[in-house]
């Protein structure tokens, strides 16, 4: 017997979405309270309390079940590598229409240096050796208390090959983390049926806070930006995706409740257990999901490129700046290497687009100013792009493995 469809959680998310967005309209001051905004900061917190755990189990078990070792550092080079060229895409479209639409030419005004100093000062004294080391915790229940994806990743994987190295003396640890991974996915489903009420705080508050007036002023580059993202979803993901054989707008649909989620809340680290459990369900192995996820929401972050390139031609033009090809060459290398920097900081977008900006010209830093106010707009938007990036990344890699099972994925894609 079919589910009434408003029992479905997709419904109920979508309707809690267009909800919020109408109280956040009708009533700003209502809507922008800290109560409101509450509710969906809640509801990322009770999803982002379960990320490291999975993690860790789904790791661990993937890797405590491989015989062959070497194929953890055959993944993981799959992955980057395939990271680095889908993110070189991203960056180039995003420059492109950027150059194309050219938004910010006719926008005046004036930027506030002060508003986006403490970003700006975040991004200058973050280097490369700092990310590199911040991977390795300080010990490892710090990296579980601060939920740092990547610190949990390397210490998931050391744990993994301990226990295999332990042969069958592990095999009692490697079934408790078997049967720990199904009780934490266990804990999500039940948090997840909170996505409605987090969904309608998220949206009613950014509607309240932000406006009507701040999105109108700035609408040339947000519409830009879903544009070049739909684009490149739509072209770039879905040659890739017609390449390995399945559908990217299939993809799409099965991953419905998923992408709601994400929007209601402009996190996809909230949808992040879900897409674990969905991708093994579509045929990819355990192993593969483990490794390539997790690294995936630190190293391929397809919509943060493609903001940094739109927002930093829109600054620079509504500073009556004109980026040549110099310039725009330096914000594509630039960019590669920030938006890795910077995963896992509070206001990651704005400290990597003050890192790129510095790199190119500091004298545009202070035009931060100009998107800081419809930033949490675009997150929306970044956090998608990124978390169906990550999905076909993972499909990709383990096709190339060899270890999609390709019947289960047409017949998981064919039912969506």
């Amino acid at each position: 017997m079919k589910k009434p469809l408003h029992h479905h959680l997709y419904v109920q998310v979508l309707a809690a979405i267009a909800l919020g967005a109408l109280f956040g309209f009708l009533a700003p001051q209502i809507a922008s309270a800290d109560w409101v905004k509450a509710l969906g900061d809640g509801f990322v917190k009770l999803i982002k309390m379960a990320i490291a755990p999975i993690i860790f189990c789904t790791v661990v078990s993937g890797v405590a079940h491989i015989e062959d070792a070497k194929k953890v550092g055959r993944v993981g080079v799959k992955a980057l590598i395939y990271f680095e060229v889908v993110s070189t895409f991203a960056l180039a479209i995003g420059l492109l229409v950027g150059n194309l639409l050219q938004p910010g030419a006719d926008f005046a005004g004036k930027a506030d240096a002060a508003a986006i100093a403490k970003y700006a000062e975040a991004a200058a004294k973050r280097s490369g050796v700092d990310f590199l080391l911040d991977i390795i915790p300080d010990s490892a229940v710090g990296a579980f208390a601060k939920g740092d994806i990547l610190q949990v990743l390397l210490f998931s994987v050391l744990f993994g090959f301990a226990l295999l190295s332990l042969g069958e003396r592990g095999r009692p640890m490697r079934q408790w983390v078997d049967d720990a991974g199904h009780a934490m996915f266990a804990v999500i489903g039940i948090v997840m049926k909170a996505a409605p009420i987090g969904a309608f705080g998220a949206m009613a508050y950014t509607v309240g806070k932000y406006g009507s007036a701040a999105l109108l002023s700035l609408g040339g580059l947000i519409a830009a930006f879903y544009l070049t993202s739909a684009i490149f979803v739509v072209v770039v993901l879905g040659a890739i995706a017609r390449a390995v054989g399945f559908d990217i707008i299939r993809l799409l649909a099965y991953l419905k409740n998923e992408l709601l989620i994400v929007l209601g809340t402009s996190s996809s680290e909230s949808a992040l257990p879900a897409l674990m459990e969905k991708l093994q369900r579509l045929g990819c192995s355990k192993s593969v999901v483990g490794l390539v996820v997790p690294t995936g929401y630190s190293f391929n972050l397809d919509g943060t490129n493609i903001y940094m390139t739109l927002a930093s031609l829109f600054i620079a033009r509504a500073m009556g700046a004109e980026l040549n090809l110099t310039d725009q060459a330096t914000i594509l290398a630039v960019a590669m290497l920030t938006s890795k920097g910077a995963s896992g900081v509070t206001g990651a977008g704005f400290i990597t687009l003050a890192a790129t900006l510095t790199a190119v010209d500091p004298a545009l830093a202070p035009g931060m100013a100009f998107v800081l106010g419809v930033d949490k707009v675009m997150s929306e938007c970044r956090a998608l792009t990124n978390f169906v990036g990550n999905g076909v990344a993972t499909i990709v890699v383990s096709a190339w493995e060899g270890e999609l099972d390709r019947e289960k994925l047409k017949a998981e894609l064919l039912g969506a």
